[in-house]
């Protein structure tokens, strides 16, 4: 029996079929797509972002405002 890391999922469509589904998201769909793909295939992604919201509670970081103050 295979482990579920091995285990390999066959799909009924092509690349060129997801790249053109995706295309056909918006922006902001396509940009939470991507994020919930890297979080679902990445234990590194989902590091950095519990990091930064650490950071974020312990006042590590620095407002967007005083940043880019004209």
């Amino acid at each position: 029996m295979k482990k579920s890391a091995e285990v390999e999922v066959k799909i009924g469509f092509s690349v060129a079929d997801l790249v053109a589904a995706l295309r056909q998201l918006s922006d902001e769909d396509r940009e939470f797509f991507i994020e919930n793909l890297l979080a679902a295939t990445s234990p590194e992604y989902l590091e950095s972002i519990d990091e930064a919201r650490k950071d974020y509670r312990e006042g590590k970081t620095t407002p967007y405002e005083k940043l880019f103050r004209a």
